[in-house]
């Protein structure tokens, strides 16, 4: 099996929109056309009570939803299969790995006990989470079950059920993990799991999902040796520093991956204005941003149904509204081709923040060629950019590429321009 070519470039399969594995198979030519490296699907294994794929009954059974009427759910040939199939594609499979929690039915609660967070009356404890606007609002994820990863009287068996689990998915030729919630596992637990994964293959690439933790928890996991992390710059809106001092920090522990919506979110389709350019925007400048880049199945095709991880199905696709797929074919070889987009880089603002639209310039690590961005922060407006606003960086740029444009137009860079609305214009030396 061949290794991605980097940066990962990630299509969200999300499984419980398609009817069987084989559904799955079909997809990837469309996923290969758009110069996808690499498929992320979430949680596969069977599930308990509750049917979130989140919530995992069993890790060595197949999700019966997602097989064909008299399969055998502990037989993973599907899945291998699966695998095989995106290898031929070129592109490597990641899976989910969710080990802070089970379902609460989970067969092991019974059979290990000791793995799980209990109340004073012993009873199973249940992940949950306080609104921090108003500490009276808590959610509690009745279907869940709290492992006890840290502190459990049986800990050494209970890690070793972790790296045999992450071992047996490595012998099904699997070698991407994206790792649910990694803030809430201890980090000791990650650097055993990750470094016993690598030995084991050195093909072995770990994702930390972090999104929504606090920065010292991130930072908490700087020594596990994750090989990328999820950043926030989809909730940026152009208008002060915090994307750009986190992208700083964390790049110190890990090159990241940026999307423009995930199986998480709302899709930006519903929310308005819910344009065509706005779809377009936030994807362009995420592919801009950082070494990663992730895209869940329908935003091709501007779907505005959410990814419901517990009562999700096909009837949930939505009717094409528009086929972005030639366009994100575009993006996507744009930012192999340039290398300063393929890494991490460094991050700053040309201009104020109160100006209606940002100039920024990305710098390499590695030496490579800056690139500068401009970015029109009205998302139903256009703006004039006057001579005198330009960046003296800019000006010294020799191409400009409308990134909106279908294709994306390349030409000289213009003394002052009109940037159409959500507009995103990369300028090169």
């Amino acid at each position: 099996m061949t290794t991605p070519k980097h940066p990962p470039i990630i299509y969200n399969l999300f499984p419980r929109h398609l009817k069987t594995i084989n559904d799955w198979t079909d997809r990837l030519p469309h996923i290969a056309e758009m110069g996808f490296n690499a498929v992320f699907v979430n949680p596969f294994f069977e599930t308990g009570f509750s049917g979130s794929l989140y919530a995992v009954k069993d890790y060595y059974r197949l999700n019966p939803l997602f097989l064909n009427k008299g399969d055998d759910p502990s037989d993973f040939t599907p899945v291998e299969r699966f695998n095989h199939s995106c290898t031929s594609h070129g592109m490597e499979l990641i899976v989910d790995l969710v080990i802070n929690h089970t379902a609460f039915d989970s067969v092991l609660t019974k059979q290990h006990p000791a793995w799980y967070k209990r109340d004073e009356d012993g009873k199973l404890v249940s992940p949950f989470a306080i609104d921090p606007a108003d500490s009276s609002r808590v959610t509690v994820w009745g279907d869940l079950a709290s492992i006890d990863n840290e502190t459990s009287t049986d800990r050494d068996a209970l890690w070793k059920y972790w790296d045999t689990l992450i071992g047996f998915l490595q012998q099904k030729g699997i070698h991407g993990f994206r790792c649910d919630a990694a803030y809430q596992v201890p980090m000791e637990l990650w650097r055993t799991l990750i470094s016993s994964a690598k030995k084991r293959d050195r093909r072995a690439t770990f994702y930390a999902e972090t999104l929504g933790c606090l920065p010292e928890q991130i930072e908490a996991l700087a020594p596990a040796g994750f090989d990328y992390l999820f950043n926030s710059v989809k909730w940026w809106n152009y208008d002060d520093l915090w994307a750009l001092d986190q992208h700083a920090a964390n790049q110190i522990i890990a090159p990241s991956i940026a999307f423009p919506e995930s199986h998480d979110t709302e899709r930006l389709a519903s929310v308005p204005p819910g344009t065509i350019w706005m779809q377009k925007s936030r994807y362009a400048f995420a592919a801009l941003f950082s070494a990663g880049l992730l895209m869940p199945a329908g935003y091709e095709s501007g779907a505005v149904t959410g990814m419901n991880v517990v009562k999700g199905s096909p009837r949930d696709v939505d009717s094409p509204r528009w086929d972005l797929s030639l366009w994100i074919t575009a993006i996507n070889a744009l930012k192999t081709t340039i290398p300063v987009l393929g890494e991490e880089g460094s991050w700053r603002p040309l201009n104020p923040f109160t100006e209606q639209f940002l100039f920024l310039e990305k710098t390499s690590a590695a030496k490579n060629d800056p690139v500068m961005v401009c970015v029109n922060k009205q998302t139903a407006a256009e703006t004039v950019v006057e001579e005198w606003m330009v960046p003296n960086a800019v000006r010294q740029c020799s191409k400009a590429v409308s990134l909106l444009a279908d294709p994306p137009a390349e030409e000289a860079v213009p003394v002052a321009f009109t940037l159409d609305p959500a507009d995103v214009v990369l300028f090169l030396p």
